[in-house]
């Protein structure tokens, strides 16, 4: 785990921004990427005699099969988070998709978890599990764990997490009194 520095009664930033990345998931997206290739040189240069059938049916599944891991590792590769005065809006991926913006008004609180794996949650990416909540899990390591007013929790694994449950702490405190954290 990295080192933050614990700067307790410093003045937040009006946007708070943070991030995690995985680059293990640059490994799967290039195993993908060689799936599609592996369907494309079938396509282009092949020597099968059993038939048409059994080829259009290798190159296809090799290219969706490419497709499929490279876009859904190259979805998770990190997480944006960006805490503002009015919300809170997590982005995964280069495209920022999938993307979730939640109010403060929402939130009822935030701690600070210290180690979040994605074996807890069943694997990277964007999780859901009854007993849990929802999460978006890119790497292994501190996160921000949101209690929301209607009872389900919201996991984020990012960089320097406790710097952000301060900010969240201090705008719900700024934003409603009395609210439990």
């Amino acid at each position: 785990m990295r080192e933050h520095p614990r700067a307790e009664h410093a003045p937040h930033p009006d946007v708070w921004t943070g991030r995690a990345t995985n680059r293990i998931q640059w490994l799967l997206a290039l195993i993908g990427a060689a799936c599609m290739a592996l369907g494309v040189e079938l396509a282009v240069d092949s020597a099968w005699t059993s038939g048409v059938a059994p080829l259009a049916m290798a190159v296809v599944g090799c290219i969706a099969a490419g497709l499929l891991v490279l876009f859904g590792t190259l979805a998770f590769v990190h997480v944006a988070l960006k805490v503002d005065m009015e919300c809170l809006e997590v982005r995964c991926g280069h495209m920022g998709v999938p993307r979730r913006r939640i109010p403060l008004s929402h939130v009822a609180g935030a701690d600070f978890a210290p180690l979040v794996t994605p074996r807890h949650w069943g694997g990277w990416g964007y999780r859901w599990r009854p007993e849990k909540g929802t999460a978006v899990v890119v790497r292994r390591g501190e996160g921000i764990v949101l209690r929301l007013w209607d009872g389900h929790t919201f996991t984020i694994t990012v960089d320097d997490a406790e710097a952000a449950v301060r900010v969240i702490r201090d705008r719900l405190r700024a934003g409603t009194p009395g609210t439990a954290y």
